[in-house]
C-alpha cells in the first residue's frame, strides 16, 4: 500500500499516447526549488492510500478507452521510481494492451529501473539541467546518479526511441547557454527525442 496524491483520468496527448490516466505517487528523492506537486514532500501531502489491486479495480474503468486509443497509465509524481515494487505488481495485474509510461527524474537506484524496465514503454525524463553545479543548486542532489542511470537505459536495444528528455529552461538557475550545452550533450548519446520548455518562476522566489 502507498500513497497517492491523485489520479487524473481522460488525458490525452500530455503525457503518454492515446487516452491516459496519470496516477502521481506521493514522495520524492529531490527538492526543486519550482516544484509543481510540492505536496508530494509533505508528510500530508497525499488523498489517500491504495494497493496495486484496489489502484486496477479504479482505474479500469476506462479499459475500453485504453484499448481503443493504445493509451494506459502514466505513473507521475513526485518520483514514482521509488514506488517500483507497487508499479511491478500493478502491471503485472493489468491488460497486457496497456501503454505505460513513466515521468521521472532517474535520481533513484538503479534497482528501481531494472525492475520497472520490462514493464515501460515509455519515459518521460526531467534532467533539469546536466551542469553538476546548476543541478544541485536547484535540486539539492547531485546528477551523477540521474547520468548514470540515463545511459543504463541507453544500454537497451531501442530504448533511445523510447525515450523523451525533458531540458527546462529554469529561471535565475540556467541560462540559454545551459540548456544548449545539455542539448548538445544528449544528443551526442543518442537522444533525439528532446522536449525544451521553461519552467514558471514560483511567487516566493
Amino acid at each position: 500500500m502507498v500513497p497517492i496524491i491523485g489520479v487524473a483520468r481522460h488525458r490525452l496527448a500530455v503525457d503518454g499516447q492515446g487516452v491516459t490516466t496519470l496516477v502521481a505517487f506521493h514522495g520524492c528523492t529531490l527538492r526543486c526549488q519550482y516544484c509543481l506537486n510540492a505536496q508530494c514532500l509533505k508528510p500530508d501531502g497525499f488523498s489517500r492510500t491504495a494497493t496495486p489491486a484496489e489502484l486496477l479495480d479504479e482505474v479500469m474503468i476506462d479499459n475500453l478507452y485504453f484499448l481503443a486509443t493504445g493509451g494506459g497509465i502514466t505513473f507521475g509524481g513526485g518520483e514514482p521510481a521509488i514506488r517500483s515494487e507497487f508499479i511491478d505488481a500493478f502491471c503485472r495485474m493489468a491488460p497486457p494492451e496497456w501503454h505505460f509510461t513513466i515521468e521521472t527524474a532517474l535520481n533513484v537506484e538503479c534497482h528501481h529501473l531494472e525492475r520497472l524496465l520490462p514493464h515501460i514503454h515509455e519515459y518521460y525524463i526531467d534532467i533539469k539541467d546536466l551542469n553538476p553545479d546548476i543541478y544541485r543548486r536547484y535540486t539539492g542532489q547531485d546528477n551523477q546518479r540521474t547520468l548514470d542511470n540515463l545511459q543504463w537505459l541507453l544500454g537497451h536495444d531501442g530504448m533511445a526511441d523510447r525515450i523523451v528528455v525533458r531540458v527546462p529552461h529554469i529561471p535565475d538557475f540556467n541560462t540559454d547557454e545551459d540548456v544548449q550545452r545539455s542539448r548538445q550533450y544528449l544528443e551526442s548519446i543518442g537522444i533525439t527525442r528532446i522536449d525544451e520548455f521553461a519552467y514558471l518562476r514560483r511567487a516566493d522566489k
